[in-house]
């Protein structure tokens, strides 16, 4: 093991009690140290720990290979003392992440299309009929999912037919609570957790070591949230028939790579995740040997040094691939995180599939929204048909409290006024499913969830635990007045699984560009798949994960950049296996410069739920992902680590910066201009600097493209969005390739106008789009022009 703290050690919690009594609190701290190559790297810690008076006892984790350096929980002077030593390039106080809350392989075209991917599949003996071929290639990538742990007796788990374990595996199955080494097989086949920061966090709250039962957790890579289950079935989960959610969304399920290795590296603890934790889990995985890292896991956005952004550099250097979820604080802009050039970062939208059902008010106006209840799912609720008429009233009318009456909080309903009704509550503040269960318990029929008007018309089914219909903004204004009225009632009806509606849809969710670090490098990259979602879900978690739901079943249904970041880490993996010769870079230029930026089947542009007006690059970044396209892109944009380094010197020059973010200590030459349009990104960020630019301001883009696509000629197509705000030209406007592998180059000019208006905190934002055709091949690329 390459931790100085093992995590298939409960008794290590003991450890971390040092005396809560002492005048200074303690904080858990990363500390990143000059990388070094002429002393042994532990011993080299030890010294510098007893240079700076640090307690061994407080030591978290030692890191070797996401890092070098270690976590530890520390007192202001000891950080202080540390500070001081000149082989420390920073110390800081750890940040706090949070996760990122079957049809979707045959939306995606990943069914009956194995014969086009140019890799012949192989049965193994002794394989379950129905399972169908294991591809050999496939077999070979290991996904590592960071998350809140795995149900190993999940149907999707299943390894019957598969092959021995790579051997490039080196990571191992790690015992704990509830869980021992008979729950790895050959497709999940491995297991960790890490919890010393999330302990020692614990301790300084409370006074006391942490106790995991205590704390309503299980001390193993067990999945008690079912976030993490679901999260690494849906990537790499095996082939399994006959799924649903109370018999909807039937049908077979798979992961995206469904021949795909999965290790799961438990990170998460009461939906908090601790950056010590997810450094010690990059370490690890890095380590382990995986091909590919997800991470549905995300913060605020930022560009610099921290677990992801800096575990996910070395993980690029040793070829592997890192897809990150977006985040879910859309539609407002410059909300998305994990920003860095070198991760893949997964918007959300919708797939062609809906659960409709209709409010059908008492004088005659019907609304459709959607909904998972299912009459007959819940034990202890009397189906309701559709034409039982009840009273419908406003749940601010029904507590003392109308604030947290009308969002339906906790202990906010009261009983007598609430029972036998339908009640109207607001969306926001605690979670939809908890809302139903709170109008429940309270003794309501049933319940209409209605937007607020900063939800817009994006609405999720859930599996509730009443009769509930979730409707839009626009509708949920026109409900909420009519039940103000007096006498009002309502009926609901549920309809069931619709499939065939026009989609994707930028999930209002989702959160949006630009990349407010760096806006010269677009975020998102891609979407894909994130709005009600079935996938692999563990036993301890009601189907709705509301309070009191005690259904429990193997696949539920949810919604969430969390949901849309394992499909792209299991497609990542899917091209992997089928383009081994391929880089990290190449594989997401690829995913990036094949994907459409269309209603799915036809010319319509690509809509934006949260305004049901066109979506943009700030939306989806290159498009929506299509996996088999992207196995053929025609021509990739290919960068280097050296590239990446150089584009970081135009971000931040100073040695520190390098080595927090880089674990190298490469440098910036002092006479060199870096510019960061000169990274060969498959996507286009032109930045206006209002505080520095006074008129016409020029981007320019050099570009290398790698011909994989055979002889060709490639020509160019621009369009902008606002001409009368950018002109775009590139040079030059035909690419010509006699053999693979042959390169070219090409510049992109942006010149961009001052904004119409003023501009201060927000951003103005325009847009374009550059594609190379040759006939056979489109190459898209993004163009994003952002003024501040």
């Amino acid at each position: 093991m390459l931790f100085g703290t093992l995590t298939s050690s409960l008794l290590v919690c003991g450890i971390l009690h040092t005396g809560i009594a002492a005048t200074q609190q303690k904080k858990n701290y990363i500390v990143n140290l000059m990388p070094s190559a002429s002393k042994d790297s532990l011993v080299r810690r030890q010294e510098l720990r007893a240079a700076a008076a640090v307690d061994s006892a407080s030591i978290l984790y030692n890191y070797a290979n996401a890092l070098e350096g270690f976590a530890a929980t520390l007192t202001i002077d000891e950080v202080n003392r540390l500070n001081a030593q000149l082989e420390v390039v920073s110390v800081r106080e750890e940040k706090i992440f949070r996760k990122q809350t079957t049809r979707t392989p045959l939306f995606l075209g990943l069914v009956d299309s194995d014969e086009l991917l140019g890799t012949k599949a192989f049965e193994y003996s002794g394989m379950s009929f129905g399972k169908g071929e294991v591809d050999a290639a496939e077999a070979n990538i290991i996904v590592g999912v960071l998350d809140t742990g795995a149900w190993p007796e999940n149907p999707s788990y299943d390894d019957v037919g598969m092959p021995d374990i790579p051997s490039h595996w080196k990571g191992s199955c790690d015992v704990g609570e509830q869980w021992t080494a008979a729950n790895c097989n050959k497709k999940l086949i491995g297991a960790a957790f890490f919890y010393q920061g999330y302990a020692a966090v614990y301790e300084n709250k409370t006074g006391l070591p942490l106790n995991f039962t205590t704390d309503g957790q299980i001390g193993s890579a067990r999945d008690i949230d079912g976030h993490g289950t679901h999260t690494s079935t849906t990537a790499a989960g095996s082939i399994s028939a006959n799924v649903s959610l109370f018999g909807e969304a039937s049908g077979t399920a798979r992961g995206m790579a469904k021949d795909a290795r999965l290790a799961m590296y438990k990170v998460c603890w009461d939906d908090f995740c601790y950056e010590s934790d997810l450094m010690a889990a990059m370490d690890r995985a890095i380590a382990d040997g995986v091909n590919v890292i997800s991470a549905s896991i995300g913060g605020d956005p930022y560009f610099g040094g921290d677990a992801f952004t800096t575990g996910s550099f070395v993980a690029m250097e040793k070829g592997i691939f890192t897809s990150f979820s977006g985040g879910n604080s859309g539609p407002s802009p410059a909300t998305i995180s994990n920003n860095a050039p070198w991760m893949l970062n997964v918007a959300a939208s919708t797939l062609d599939r809906d659960f409709p059902a209709t409010v059908l008010l008492g004088d005659g106006r019907n609304f459709t929204g959607v909904s998972l209840y299912i009459n007959g799912a819940v034990p202890d609720v009397e189906p309701l048909s559709s034409d039982t008429v009840l009273p419908l009233i406003l749940s601010s009318a029904a507590g003392s409290n109308v604030t947290a009456a009308t969002l339906c909080l906790e202990g906010s309903l009261d009983p007598d006024l609430v029972a036998g009704k339908i009640i109207v509550c607001t969306r926001g503040e605690n979670g939809r499913a908890e809302k139903g269960a709170i109008v429940k318990a309270a003794g309501g029929r049933g319940m209409v969830l209605a937007n607020a008007p900063a939800n817009g018309e994006e609405i999720v089914a859930d599996p509730h635990v009443l009769p509930a219909i979730h409707i839009g903004a626009k509708a949920g204004a026109l409900v909420l007045e009519y039940a103000k009225s007096g006498n009002a009632t309502v009926s609901l009806d549920f309809e069931g699984t619709r499939v065939g509606i026009p989609a994707p849809l930028m999930a209002a969710f989702s959160s949006r560009g630009p990349n407010g670090p760096i806006p010269q490098i677009m975020k998102p990259d891609i979407t894909g798949p994130g709005v009600d979602i079935i996938a692999g879900w563990t036993r301890l978690q009601g189907a709705s994960v509301a309070p009191n739901d005690t259904r429990r079943v193997d696949y539920s249904i949810i919604s969430g950049t969390s949901m849309s970041c394992p499909h792209l880490a299991g497609i990542a993996a899917y091209i992997m296996a089928r383009r081994p010769e391929w880089s990290v870079a190449a594989i997401r230029s690829a995913i990036m410069t094949t994907a459409y930026t269309t209603t799915k089947g036809t010319q319509n542009t690509l809509l934006d739920s949260a305004t049901s007006n066109a979506a943009t690059p700030f939306d989806y970044g290159g498009g929506h992902v299509d996996p088999v396209a992207a196995l053929n892109p025609g021509l990739i944009y290919d960068i280097t680590a050296q590239e990446y380094k150089e584009f970081i010197c135009s971000v931040n020059r100073t040695q520190a910066f390098m080595v927090e973010v880089t674990r190298s200590n490469f440098t910036c030459e002092e006479d060199k201009v870096y510019s960061p349009y000169a990274l060969n990104y498959p996507s286009f960020g032109a930045f206006y600097d209002s505080s520095v630019t006074n008129g016409t301001y020029f981007a320019r883009f050099p570009r290398t493209v790698t011909n994989v696509g055979g002889a060709g000629i490639y020509i160019a197509s621009l369009s902008v969005d606002d001409e009368s705000l950018v002109e775009v030209s590139v040079s030059p406007d035909t690419l010509s390739f006699e053999t693979e592998g042959e390169k070219k180059t090409f510049e992109v000019v942006v010149k961009m106008k001052s904004p119409h208006a003023n501009v201060t905190d927000a951003f103005l934002t325009s847009h374009g789009r550059l594609e190379w055709s040759d006939g056979t091949h489109t190459v898209g690329s993004s163009l994003g022009f952002i003024w501040r």
